[in-house]
């Protein structure tokens, strides 16, 4: 449907904004239509667009944040819905949420993306038998290309030096 309805000067692209405005104007209901990138790719441009713009709420939608501990808190908010979800035998729960920061670096912090892993993964934990979601399962369901393109955008830690390492150990201690 994006190539049609973001050339809203195209008969296509007229007749299915007609028939938006139509569900609008006419039903009682509540619609909910989802787009990537609706504005740049022209709904609501030109007579048709602004029509189009005077029926409906755009509601935009970003990744979670992971900097702040309120970003952290309600990310494993959801992490922990996710994982009440779950009907694994041998699942331990909060295995999930203490995995909460690999799980947000692996999915770049979106649902879809969150959803695809644990699913993924509980898929294999029934299909291994083990009933249960660990780091090593999870490290074997693939995520879709722009969850793992930001995975491997982002700067990795690299670990201290073995004198680094081993003079913050004794200076620890």
């Amino acid at each position: 449907m994006r190539s049609t309805i973001s050339n809203l000067a195209t008969r296509a692209g007229a007749e299915v904004s007609d028939q938006l405005k139509y569900f609008a104007e006419r039903l009682p209901a509540t619609f909910i239509y989802a787009g990537i990138d609706v504005e740049a790719q022209g709904l609501f441009a030109g007579v048709r667009g602004r029509q189009i713009a005077g029926r409906f709420t755009l509601i935009s939608s970003a990744p979670f944040n992971y900097g702040t501990p309120e970003q952290r808190a309600t990310w494993q908010a959801l992490v922990t819905t996710l994982e009440g979800m779950l009907r694994l035998h041998q699942h331990t729960p909060g295995t999930l949420v203490a995995l909460a920061e690999y799980l947000y670096q692996r999915t770049n912090g979106m649902i879809g993306s969150l959803s695809q892993l644990v699913r993924g993964a509980a898929i294999l934990a029934i299909q291994d038998g083990t009933e249960q979601i660990t780091r090593d399962l999870l490290d074997l369901v693939p995520v879709d290309y722009a969850a793992e393109r930001a995975h491997r955008a982002r700067p990795q830690a690299t670990p201290p030096s073995p004198p680094a390492a081993r003079a913050a150990a004794e200076a620890s201690a």
